[in-house]
């Protein structure tokens, strides 16, 4: 018998977006000070490796101790989704906010991230049909004009400085990446960070090497693996579980809070100066976040066949049988159809609800 887990359902991943945000929004003054003495390339290279070689390890003694992941294999159907956002997420974009963080300030750069939730939410929308109601639209506008106020200098206009630029373009390449990763979102979670973070590190690492990037010291390298092993890793698996459930968009909108965390962090320990732009800015910007925050969508809709294989547990969706051989216990993954039928119920554009409007 089915269980209706709608409002749990609901609240679950929204709480592992929130909780991916936190984690992400620690590595920006963290990298920031760690630019002091390690190159940027270099700098997104050992994050990245971190991430990877530190969830691969996890991976392996889970293994030894008989605890396998719950997941659904990666296909080869995946691949060039996964492909495309390990170039965008793992190699263009890290190396573009480390240029950034380079070159500005830390509170600057982390609300000026808040531009990744919109760009993502604008893709998902424009590109792969995903609905955007519009109160996220609204959000998206909020968060935008904060970026603007936050661009803009008295008697000089807006900032053209390259840093700024360098953000904006790494905004870009992650909300590409967060619509293609939300292709194979029903994948392994924990597989495709630790393939993610072992390709763009190896590659980030490899252009700073023949760039003639010095090597920072033992201490240094430690503590950028393990910043990003928390802040890279463990925020991207996460931060997949989300999508599978959210979609792009919305996981994207509660992203959105991770700069907060890091302009509060920039602030307090690296002494960065509070200016009125930057308070109207992230005021502007928390106002957008709220509004994405508060959505609730619910109407009657109709579901197509579909078969698939994700991670799940019997829910109002998945009210079938097994065949001998399933997976016990709950979530487990396995191969499952879902019959056409029609219902009403809140719901995210999730994998069973990719339905037009």
């Amino acid at each position: 018998m089915a269980i209706d887990r709608t409002l749990d359902a609901g609240r679950r991943p929204i709480g592992l977006a929130l909780l991916a945000a936190l984690l992400f929004g620690v590595t920006t003054p963290a990298a920031k000070a760690l630019l002091r003495e390690t190159d940027p390339w270099l700098l997104a290279g050992l994050l990245y490796l971190g991430s990877g070689i530190g969830l691969g390890v996890a991976r392996l003694a889970m293994r030894a101790v008989g605890r396998p992941p719950r997941e659904a294999p990666l296909r080869r159907a995946d691949v060039p989704w996964l492909a495309g956002a390990i170039a965008c997420g793992g190699g263009i974009g890290p190396g573009l906010l480390m240029l950034g963080l380079a070159g500005g300030s830390a509170s600057q750069a982390s609300l000026l991230l808040n531009l990744e939730g919109v760009l993502t939410a604008l893709l998902a929308w424009l590109v792969f049909r995903e609905h955007v109601d519009s109160r996220i639209a609204m959000g998206m506008g909020l968060i935008t004009l904060g970026a603007v106020v936050l661009a803009w200098r008295p008697g000089t206009g807006f900032v053209q400085d390259r840093s700024a630029l360098f953000v904006a373009a790494a905004c870009l390449a992650w909300a590409v990446d967060n619509n293609l990763t939300r292709r194979v979102s029903g994948g392994d979670a924990g597989l495709i960070a630790t393939l993610k973070g072992l390709v763009a590190g190896s590659v980030n690492l490899l252009i700073a090497v023949a760039g003639g990037a010095p090597w920072p010291s033992p201490r240094a390298a430690i503590v950028s693996a393990v910043v990003g092993l928390f802040g890279y890793g463990l925020s991207l698996v996460l931060f997949v579980r989300a999508l599978r459930e959210l979609g792009a968009a919305r996981t994207g909108a509660y992203f959105s809070t991770a700069p907060f965390l890091g302009t509060a962090l920039a602030i307090i320990a690296l002494g960065e100066p509070v200016g009125g732009g930057l308070v109207v800015g992230g005021l502007l910007m928390g106002a957008g976040v709220w509004l994405h925050l508060g959505e609730r969508h619910a109407h009657a809709h109709a579901h197509e066949p579909l078969a698939h294989e994700h991670r799940h547990a019997h829910d109002a969706h998945h009210d079938h049988t097994h065949e001998p051989g399933a997976p016990a216990g709950e979530p487990h993954s396995h191969w499952h159809v879902h019959p056409a039928g029609d219902h009403t119920h809140r719901h995210y554009p999730d994998l069973h609800h990719g339905h037009p409007h």
